[in-house]
Order: structure tokens, then C-alpha cells, then sequence
């Protein structure tokens, strides 16, 4: 176990990285005067299969590969004593998904979880995460070269949770990382999808969707970090969002050093707006420091109903609210599409369609 570092400041809410977040609903995860538990509630299901394992290690003996500034992963880092290690096989080949569950119960935690991706391996790695929880996390992930790792995160808490976390991804010569993040429950959620880059010839996918009704807070943070050659990264967030306070934040940051010559990125955020009294902020960055890339760029819109594609569907003899569900499906289609497993896909509708039924959009 370490301590905070000593340069180490509570959140006052005035910092760059915290103005978007309501401070008074993060339940003390960020100031050292709270207490959290030091305790692991992710655990495999099902048993362990041929190509991978999973132990508990001590903390002192799997430190992090990666620096941070974010006052609640620093906190994580301090108390946790034990870390969760997923490890997949040199040139494994795992073909059935790696499923890990959370089971947090009623009490604050904090937990570190690190998967190393083997060289030339290959897996599909899912985090389900339901139910109530007041969380702090780290999960690191390490892919070593020529790995394939595909990262899915599912945050389908009860109405009251709180989880705010980092999902770090560190990319070996050329490996794949592919992640999908989805975010539809939970009272507030905060995380922080990030990637760095160890080696040439590495590329990185992030996908990810979120839905906001009453009252929900969901803020995503990706920050890219280009600083080796020949590297490439794409970013795609989607997020709707129906009911009154309804509030989702998408920050994209891609940092281009100069040294990371031949870097190919771009990054992309929509929102749609399905009712008054909802807000998104959308803020992407890119800072160059070479000219010598393949290619950058972000864009980034937020916007209600497409009036023709509501039009079109309605000639057709649909009624508007079932037209409007079409649209939201057809907005969220192409990324929960590429979860790749049906029952995981039809609960993520079933349970979208249940909240729009909710707030009447």
C-alpha cells in the first residue's frame, strides 16, 4: 500500500478537471477525511478456462505503469492493499469473453484491478458492474506486443450509485486495443477511458455510449496520449438525453508530442437532446506539437430530433413516439452492434427502452 502523494490537493471544484463535476455528490470519494473500504467486489464468472488467470497480489507487488494527477485514483493508490490481476497467456487464443462482476453491496470502496494482455494473445474482456455502489477504481490494462484486447465496460448501477474511475490502457508495439464503454444508470458517474502508447505500430478504439434521464450526472473523460511514432487512435461517444437536470459531460482530449511522428487520429462526440431542462458539454482538444502525421481532427455536435428522419418514418404510417424510439435505437445501433453478444445487447435496449418509457421521451 502507498500514501498520497505529498503535493496532494482535495478538489475544490475550481480545477480544470473537477468544474464539470458536482463535488457534493461524489460521497467523499476525493477527500482523504473519508473513509473508504479497501476491498475487492470484481470476481470472475464462471470458471477459470485455458488461456488465462485471475489471483489477488499485493499491492506492492503490482504497482501501476502509469502516472496520474486524478485525486481519486491517487486515493485508490493509497489505500487498496490488494489488486485483482487478470492475466491472458502469451499467444493465447481466449474465444469465449472473460466476464468480471461487481458485487459492491451498501459500503463506500476503492480497488485496483490490472489485466495483462500476453504477447500475440487475444481475449474480449467484459466488466458488468449493477446493483448500488459508492466506488472508486483503477483498472490498468497492459498490452504487450502484438496483443488484441477488447475492453468492455457496462455501468448499468441502480438510480442512488456513485463510481467514479480511470480505465488506462497501455499499448505495446503493434497491438489492438478496442474498448466500449457504456453508461446507463447510476446517480453519478465519472470516468476516465484513457490510452498511452509504449511502442511503435500500436492502434486503440474507443467506443462508447451513455444515456442521462432526472437528475443523473455521467461525465467521460479520454484523454489519448500520443507520444511514440506511428500510432493510431479513434474515439466515437454517443449520448442521449431526456428528463429534467439530466446532465452528461464528454471532455477528448488527444495529445500529439513531438516526437509521435506518423500518429493517424480523430475523435467524434453527438449528443442528442430529447427534452427541455437536459444539458450536454462537449469539449474536444487536440494539441499538436509535430506537423509530420498522417492525420488529426475531433468534431463534436449536440442537437435534438432530425425532423426528416422523423418525417420519413411517420409517411410511412409509424406513430411519432414509436418513430422517435426508432431513431434513438438507430442512434445507439452502431455501437452496442459491436458488443458482439446478444443477450448483452437486447439487456441494454430492454433497459433504454424502459427509461425513455420512464421520462416519456
Amino acid at each position: 500500500m502507498s500514501v498520497l502523494p505529498t503535493n496532494y490537493l482535495t478538489p475544490t471544484g475550481r480545477e480544470e478537471a473537477w468544474r464539470f463535476t458536482p463535488l457534493k455528490r461524489i460521497a467523499g470519494l476525493h477527500d482523504p477525511a473519508t473513509n473508504v473500504a479497501d476491498r475487492i467486489s470484481i470476481a470472475l464468472s464462471g470458471a477459470i478456462r485455458p488461456g488465462f488467470s485471475i489471483d489477488k497480489v499485493k499491492a506492492t507487488d503490482l504497482p501501476a505503469k502509469s502516472s496520474t494527477d486524478d485525486a481519486v485514483v491517487q486515493r485508490v493508490r493509497a489505500v487498496v492493499s490488494e489488486v485483482t490481476h487478470l492475466q491472458i497467456a502469451k499467444e493465447a487464443l481466449v474465444s469465449e469473453p472473460i466476464i468480471l462482476t461487481r458485487s459492491t453491496g451498501n459500503q463506500s470502496e476503492f480497488s485496483r484491478t490490472v489485466i495483462t494482455a500476453g504477447a500475440h494473445s487475444k481475449a474480449t474482456v467484459i466488466v458488468e458492474n449493477s446493483g448500488n455502489a459508492t466506488l472508486g477504481e483503477e483498472i490498468e490494462i497492459r498490452l504487450e506486443a502484438g496483443s488484441n484486447l477488447t475492453f468492455i465496460t457496462l455501468q448499468e448501477w441502480s438510480e442512488n450509485s456513485v463510481h467514479l474511475g480511470r480505465h488506462h490502457a497501455i499499448v505495446g508495439r503493434d497491438a489492438t486495443f478496442n474498448s466500449i464503454t457504456v453508461t446507463v444508470g447510476g446517480s453519478l458517474v465519472r470516468l476516465l477511458p484513457t490510452v498511452e502508447y509504449s511502442d511503435q505500430g500500436g492502434s486503440a478504439e474507443l467506443l462508447g455510449l451513455y444515456f442521462a434521464t432526472d437528475g443523473q450526472h455521467l461525465e467521460h473523460r479520454v484523454h489519448v496520449e500520443h507520444g511514440i511514432p506511428n500510432a493510431k487512435s479513434r474515439v466515437t461517444y454517443k449520448g442521449v438525453l431526456a428528463g429534467d437536470q439530466a446532465r452528461t459531460v464528454w471532455i477528448g482530449d488527444v495529445f500529439i508530442r513531438g516526437n509521435a511522428e506518423g500518429t493517424d487520429t480523430y475523435e467524434l462526440n453527438k449528443n442528442l437532446l430529447l427534452t427541455d431542462g437536459a444539458r450536454a458539454d462537449s469539449v474536444p482538444n487536440l494539441e499538436i506539437e509535430t506537423g509530420e502525421i498522417v492525420g488529426a481532427g475531433h468534431a463534436s455536435t449536440t442537437g435534438r430530433f432530425d425532423d426528416e428522419q422523423l418525417f420519413y418514418l411517420m409517411s410511412r404510417g409509424i406513430p411519432m413516439a414509436d418513430a422517435r424510439r426508432l431513431v434513438i435505437r438507430g442512434f445507439f445501433t452502431e455501437i452496442i452492434n459491436k458488443i458482439g453478444i446478444e443477450e448483452i445487447e437486447d439487456r441494454l435496449m430492454s433497459r433504454i427502452d424502459t427509461q425513455l418509457e420512464r421520462v416519456g421521451a
